[in-house]
């Protein structure tokens, strides 16, 4: 795709709403390029399952689960160096038009922390009632798991009806993703771009609590041999 030139908060708005979205060849470019690819990942919020398992980790009091505490270091760690992915394509331009969404309030990370540290997470944009997620990071087993779980659960409270993965992965099809024609994915993405949504916040009352029942609801559909017992990763 054509590299960008100035962009900025707004902009990056209305690309996303026509389906577009950026990346930087490497950490250390300062471009951008924007990508429309031909099959769009898409992690549909009513098929989403997840093992018993999980679910009764992301219930307990291992990891404080929460939303926006730190946005910066969330994608900051998303763009550090792990085992497996060595390089990256979250430049500083990157952080900063995301942390400019962020202050705007169209950016949103959920995040994992463990005594004081934040040990997972994920973030993304929300336009409308469509939550577009970029990236997640895990230095702690089942962090991020448990973050995307928490996120599900967070849009279906606020009314979401699209969750766009970008490209579909082997991880995310255990969860349910699956990769759509771009024409179908712009159709749905359309309509919830004409739909009102909210992200939940966590200071008001009975929020927290309507997250945690949604995650309760996940168990009845849950797939005990969805995601292997013994998958280590995050």
């Amino acid at each position: 795709m054509a590299e960008s030139m100035d962009i900025t908060p707004e902009i990056m708005i209305q690309a996303y709403s026509i389906g577009l979205f950026p990346m930087a060849p490497d950490a250390r470019s300062q471009r951008l390029e924007w990508y429309d690819p031909e099959l769009r990942g898409i992690l549909p919020l009513d098929g989403f399952h997840a093992p018993r398992r999980l679910l009764r980790t992301v219930l307990s009091d291992r990891f404080e689960i929460v939303s926006d505490r730190d946005f910066e270091a969330t994608i900051r760690a998303c763009a550090a160096p792990a085992p497996g992915r060595e390089e990256t394509w979250i430049n500083e331009r990157i952080v900063r038009l995301f942390c400019d969404l962020h202050a705007q309030g169209h950016a949103h990370s959920v995040e994992s922390w463990c005594d004081g540290e934040l040990v997972g997470g994920l973030y993304g944009v929300a336009i409308g009632a469509a939550f577009f997620g970029e990236s997640m990071f895990s230095r702690a087993r089942d962090s991020s798991k448990a973050a995307l779980v928490s996120l599900v659960a967070r849009l279906r409270c606020g009314g979401f009806t699209l969750l766009d993965t970008q490209f579909g992965t082997e991880h995310l099809s255990r969860f349910g993703g699956v990769e759509i024609p771009s024409w179908r994915y712009k159709k749905q993405l359309a309509a919830a771009l004409r739909l009102p949504a909210c992200w939940p916040d966590e200071s008001v009352p009975g929020e927290r609590d309507a997250i945690r029942h949604e995650i309760l609801a996940m168990r009845g559909g849950s797939d005990a041999g969805a995601i292997s017992s013994g998958d280590g990763s995050g």
